[in-house]
């Protein structure tokens, strides 16, 4: 029987500025990355958010990002990839912190936004994020790094020996080479349940996807993501969970699906 986790980027919310739900989306996905209060979120979240995991079987996740609230870390900034490095270490051991007061282990880390897509890209970013994660692993721990499908930031795991996980985003258009459309553009993100749901399950079970104008990219993926973020997250969230099941595939979190 095929498989794969169901991600979601979490804990977003700031003080008293809330976004997203998150106990309910949380019943839904198998697998959290939780906001480390640089481009998102804060420790009354982070706690909130790990408890709410740690209640309902869902993997915790560190969701590391540029330091940019304003731009809730999806504009680029110039760091040295020695500062990369040092922001990765500080912001997983946060999350990390958490998930142990409860008893629960940090599964996998997942870099946002901007982070995360330069890391797609640019070789050096990709190594100063995969440092930064192996620093963060202990003897007899496993963290899986998660990136995109395809993408050098799995090369960089690779290369420092952390197990990885390749993601599909299952509400988000590609571009015809596997790459995101720029959250610039009209219709890169996708907010219709069912259409999503039915991405989810090609991505899996065909491995590809129809990218932004029109083309099939072939498509490897470990984990989907949905983003707490998206007006009506836990509905998606629902429907592709649903959906995937009926297709016969079993949902399972990272800890138990992936990590190559």
């Amino acid at each position: 029987m095929p498989y794969i986790d169901l991600n979601t980027d979490t804990g977003e919310s700031f003080g008293r500025w809330v976004l997203g739900d998150d106990e309910r989306l949380l019943s839904y996905v198998t697998s959290a990355n939780i906001a480390c209060g640089l481009h998102a979120g804060d420790p009354v979240v982070m706690d909130r958010v790990s408890g709410i995991c740690a209640e309902k079987g869902v993997s915790i996740g560190a969701h590391p990002g540029y330091p940019d609230l304003q731009g809730f870390g999806r504009r680029e900034i110039k760091m040295a990839p020695s500062e990369i490095e040092s922001f990765i270490v500080y912001q997983v051991g946060a999350v990390k912190a958490f998930a142990r007061s409860l008893g629960k282990p940090l599964t996998h880390v997942k870099p946002h936004g901007s982070l995360y897509n330069m890391a797609a890209s640019d070789e050096k970013i990709a190594a100063a994020v995969a440092r930064g994660v192996a620093r963060c692993v202990e003897p007899g721990e496993t963290i899986i790094l998660v990136g995109l499908a395809g993408s050098l930031s799995l090369e960089a795991a690779r290369k420092v020996g952390l197990p990885y996980a390749a993601e599909g985003f299952c509400d988000r258009a590609y571009n015809s080479d596997g790459s995101l459309v720029s959250r610039l553009k009209p219709g890169s993100v996708l907010h219709d349940p069912d259409q999503i749901a039915e991405r989810a399950v090609a991505m899996v079970n065909q491995g590809s996807v129809i990218s932004y104008d029109g083309k099939p990219v072939n498509i490897n993926v470990d984990t989907l993501c949905i983003h707490s973020d998206t007006p009506g997250a836990p509905d998606i969230a629902r429907a592709v969970r649903e959906a995937l099941e009926r297709a016969g595939v079993d949902v399972l979190p990272l800890s138990r699906s992936a990590g190559r």
